[in-house]
């Protein structure tokens, strides 16, 4: 049944083809494109020379050169296993956002470690759905979420310190 169908599809395509191309082409100079014109006919247009930033521009640019390096005065030190496994979705500081996006994760600083504890665990153990989190803590040992858990908690300390 699925071959017929796929056939007969492909018969009426090739039909509706030989039909278009023996109308004259719509898109190759038939009839149809008489009404645009010839490409050959338009007048070229020469392109401007880029002009100079405004002072506006100019001052924005460097406010947003400032602002990037605000923002990496104030990033916080965390560890390689926080960088693989965490960053991607709660961002590299934790705040869940990452260039002014928001990420796929919810914000994890400013919580404290044994409310990420529980919450690994229970990702871990199934009680909190989500295929990603399973599966990246399906194979890590209650030391290594301990570890991840302290570390997430010690991030607004780890911030005021940075920024000292």
């Amino acid at each position: 049944m699925k071959n017929t169908i796929a056939a007969i599809a492909t018969i009426l395509v090739f039909a509706l083809m030989a039909w278009t191309l023996s109308k004259g082409g719509a898109y190759h100079g038939g009839e149809h494109a008489k009404g645009i014109g010839s490409f050959a006919d338009a007048t070229t247009t020469t392109q401007a020379a880029p002009s100079e930033k405004s002072d506006e521009e100019k001052e924005t640019d460097q406010l947003r050169a400032l602002k990037d390096k605000a923002g990496n005065i104030g990033a916080i030190k965390v560890s390689m296993e926080y960088k693989s496994k965490c960053a991607a979705c709660h961002g590299a500081n934790g705040s869940g956002e990452q260039d002014g996006r928001k990420l796929m994760g919810p914000k994890l600083y400013g919580q404290s470690a044994d409310k990420i504890y529980k919450d690994l665990t229970d990702f871990k153990a199934n009680r909190k759905e989500n295929v990603i989190m399973r599966g990246l803590l399906i194979n890590t040992s209650e030391e290594e979420l301990r570890k991840f858990a302290d570390e997430i908690g010690e991030f607004p300390s780890r911030a005021a310190e940075t920024n000292k």
